[in-house]
């Protein structure tokens, strides 16, 4: 069937196009949960990060008895050699501090320090034993330094100051869990809003496709401008989502001091995860609408855009897998300025710290060179297969026709 053509400006076309994608997909039950899903996701894993840290940053608190004073600030300076968060409080006798325990207002009760004598309410701490051990071993020596009769406080201080001189021929660089946990988000997201996205554009155009929808929408607007209008559409929605997730992330982050002393910059690593979305999402919308154009039911799109799914999920495993541990391994910074994996990489990299600004440009650069071509590419696909029906043309053909 041949539609005919009734001119409307390009533009006009497009954000016609586009508003009919908008307004279908907010309306949409399915991208209304999947964001849903995604904030919450994004939340709830920020909310069990901090519990993990402040358990694991969780200060203890020691009661000492008057008997005991001593031992106070032994407990204190091992503790902070031990990089183990410390307090001590003092405890008027030893039935006191043993209340204390009962309730949980302490951790432990030290009651004698000759011989260093520790009472807890079921077992120590995991991170105070080796402090007591220490502090035990600090006492006797300067029990014996008192019987030669030196000074123990003068040993004691000269012991804490000791440390050896470490030098490193290759340190590795400096990386926090914020940029780790990051880089990780970052990949897992960009994946799942790039593929939902993508899906959307391959779906929607075989749906009007086989309804013959695209043949009453033809008759007003030249194909270009529809498969134009379709990817800015759902682009929008996609970025959108981007978008919400990013800030739900960042503000969970922010709110719960996630990135408090981190080397991780969070409003630069969002702003490229966006960017890295537009790039990504125009890439693979073109290939994906395109191909999706060569097939008239959606049984078959599976099959059809599977390459571009198998090419997606290579950067994809390698971003999550590799890159977040290992950002400057050679097949990751290899795989950085390839376009196509570029989108789902190079933001990692960004949020570990672990790219130069020449090599985000040279990577960006790259990524935008390939569009135009795709855009001429997927034109001509689209346009010479999507008015013919039946069973799966072949790309060949729909190269050459026309």
């Amino acid at each position: 069937m041949t539609a005919t053509f009734h001119p409307v400006s390009s533009g006009a076309a497009v954000r016609m196009i586009a508003g009919r994608e908008i307004t279908t997909r907010l309306r949409s039950k399915a991208f209304i949960w999947t964001t849903f899903a995604l904030v919450a996701g994004v939340v709830l894993g920020g909310v069990v990060l901090n519990i993990v840290s402040s358990n694991g940053d969780q200060t203890r608190t020691v009661g000492v008895t008057s008997s005991a004073a001593a031992a106070s600030e032994f407990v204190g300076s091992t503790a902070k050699v031990a990089d183990v968060s410390v307090t001590t409080t003092a405890v008027s006798d030893q039935a006191a501090g043993e209340a204390m325990l009962r309730d949980g207002t302490i951790d432990a009760l030290i009651t004698s320090t000759d011989p260093l004598t520790v009472v807890v309410k079921e077992a120590p701490p995991a991170s105070l034993a080796p402090v007591f051990a220490s502090v035990a071993q600090q006492l006797a020596l300067s029990s014996a330094v008192t019987d030669l009769g030196g000074d123990p406080a003068q040993v004691a201080q000269q012991i804490a100051a000791a440390a050896p001189t470490v030098t490193a021929l290759e340190p590795p660089p400096e990386r926090d869990s914020a940029q780790i946990v990051a880089g990780f988000v970052a990949g897992i997201l960009l994946f799942v809003t790039l593929i939902s996205a993508g899906q959307l554009v391959a779906q929607g155009v075989v749906e009007e496709k086989s309804s013959r929808v695209v043949e009453l929408l033809l008759a007003t607007v030249r194909p270009w401008q529809l498969m134009a209008g379709k990817v800015l559409g759902i682009g929008f929605i996609g970025l959108l989502q981007v978008v919400v997730v990013v800030a739900a992330g960042a503000g969970t982050a922010a709110a719960l001091g996630l990135v408090d002393g981190s080397n991780l910059d969070l409003g630069t690593t969002a702003l490229w995860a966006v960017i890295w979305f537009i790039i990504g999402f125009t890439t693979y919308a073109l290939a994906l609408g395109a191909l999706a154009a060569l097939v008239s039911r959606q049984e078959d799109v599976a099959s059809v855009t599977a390459p571009v799914m198998t090419l997606m999920m290579v950067p994809y495993i390698i971003g999550i897998s590799i890159a977040p541990w290992d950002p400057t391994n050679p097949l990751v910074v290899a795989l950085s300025f390839v376009p196509f994996c570029a989108p789902l990489i190079m933001p990692v990299r960004i949020a570990l710290g672990e790219v130069a600004p020449w090599e985000v440009a040279v990577s960006l650069g790259l990524s935008l060179a390939v569009i135009p071509a795709l855009v001429w590419l997927a034109g001509r696909i689209y346009s010479n297969a999507v008015l013919r029906s039946g069973g799966r043309i072949k790309l060949r053909d729909a190269l050459s026709a026309g």
